[in-house]
């Protein structure tokens, strides 16, 4: 999943929000580097990728993709994933996706002592072009995926992935709606557990 969903899923728990947010920027034992309550929200992230990345109808929308898009064809799923959650917020949560971008940000932004150097990096574009509520529109999807492609190593073809969202868009929405309760089952679960944990330290 990409930033909105984790940030999303996270609930209402600044610490669990920022160390989910921040996990991609974390590499093995920096892990420990962090405030326990940090350390649980980066976990968390790298559970809910796993979830991801083995289910199966995440594995059908990659199928699709992978004919256009070959190894990127998971960055491209993640991406329009975050779409369809943007697109139908209102859906998920009681918040609108405006308010709860800027209470993300906010959150983010009190504690810029322990943001990696690759989220202090990209957070002030993030902000300032406010990713979160563009990706309620294809093209804010289409210029996210754009940027991306022009960071890839290879080719990756993902300036074309707007296009190919807009072509086949029922398809891939179809899609999330079968996947997306199912993991929000799941990271509930995983927060109780972790919630329980914390409790007991």
């Amino acid at each position: 999943m990409n930033y909105l969903a984790h940030l999303y899923l996270s609930g209402n728990d600044p610490e669990l929000k920022f160390g989910n947010f921040i996990a991609d920027g974390v590499r093995g034992a920096q892990i420990l580097q962090f405030p326990e309550r940090i350390q649980q929200g980066i976990k968390l992230h790298r559970l809910i990728d796993q979830f991801t990345d083995s289910h199966a109808v995440v594995k059908e929308t990659i199928e699709r993709l992978r004919p256009l898009y070959k190894k990127y064809a998971g960055v491209v799923a993640d991406v329009y994933y975050d779409h369809f959650l943007a697109a139908n917020f209102q859906q998920f949560s009681a918040v609108p996706l405006d308010v709860f971008a800027e209470e993300s940000y906010a959150a983010i932004q009190s504690r810029p002592e322990w943001l990696p150097p690759k989220v202090q990096t990209f957070l002030p574009y993030m902000v300032n072009q406010n990713w979160l509520v563009s990706y309620a529109q294809v093209w804010g999807i289409s210029k996210a995926l754009k940027g991306l492609s022009r960071r890839t190593t290879f080719e990756s073809n993902m300036e074309t992935a707007g296009e190919e969202l807009q072509l086949n868009y029922d398809f891939y929405h179809q899609e999330f709606n079968r996947f997306f309760p199912d993991l929000e089952k799941y990271v509930k679960e995983e927060i109780e557990r972790i919630n329980t944990l914390h409790l007991k330290s």
